[in-house]
């Protein structure tokens, strides 16, 4: 899941990405609010944790702007300030949440989970195809009933995988969403974690999940009969 941080304040931003990553989440950071509406228009992001006191554009004006190009991304509104007023701006905005700092980490965390679900109501909580079971809430892996163990890396990029099951990802797709940078079409780095990862939950097994698309990228599937 790839969440965007709109953040100016140097030691929270670091402290949430800190957090999330360490979580497994797949984050970027804007420090002010215009910035954090181009990166939002631009990239597909599963949600939004949006500071209110921003420079350049505040929270709000970047909260309204998204909903009035329809983009309906979950955001979760940060702020200092208390008041009864500004939660009910905020949430008139178009924001789905809102949480006063200072907060514990394990708040911010319950109510992205929250939300998350929330965006996907459709989404069962845990994921399978065949064999295949990921439990995202855990992040623990299961493959013909045994437990696979993955690195942060190898368990987000088959996440994203489960989640798009079917569906044929090109490289760029899956660096830009797992790796948090543009694609750099010298590095192999997407290559290397398929080849990991197939070591960890293909190798010896039937039926194989993970298959190339020549020229293209991989895709995660049952092989047709």
């Amino acid at each position: 899941m790839r969440i965007l941080i709109v953040e100016d304040d140097p030691s929270v931003s670091g402290f949430i990405l800190k957090g999330l990553r360490e979580e497994r989440y797949a984050v970027d950071l804007a420090i002010d609010g215009e910035a954090g509406f181009s990166m939002a228009s631009l990239t597909p992001y599963d949600l939004i944790v949006l500071d209110i006191m921003l420079p350049k554009m505040n929270g709000f004006e970047v909260c309204r702007n998204l909903r009035a190009t329809k983009n309906m991304t979950p955001i979760l509104l940060l702020t200092a300030r208390e008041t009864v007023e500004d939660r009910v701006l905020g949430l008139d905005t178009g924001a789905d949440d809102y949480l006063t700092k200072p907060f514990a980490f394990a708040e911010l965390l319950a109510r992205i989970r929250a939300l998350l679900r929330r965006g996907q109501p459709s989404t069962p909580m845990q994921l399978t195809i065949a064999d295949l079971e990921l439990d995202p809430v855990t992040h623990k892996v299961w493959r013909g009933g045994k437990e696979v163990v993955l690195t942060n890396k190898e368990y987000a990029l088959l996440e994203y995988l489960l989640r798009n099951a079917g569906r044929v990802l090109t490289r760029t797709a899956i660096t830009e969403h797992v790796w948090d940078i543009h694609y750099d079409s010298v590095t192999n780095i997407v290559d290397v974690h398929i080849k990991a990862l197939r070591n960890k939950m293909d190798r010896d097994m039937a039926p194989q999940l993970i298959h190339t698309v020549r020229g293209v990228g991989y895709v995660l599937k049952l092989p047709e009969s």
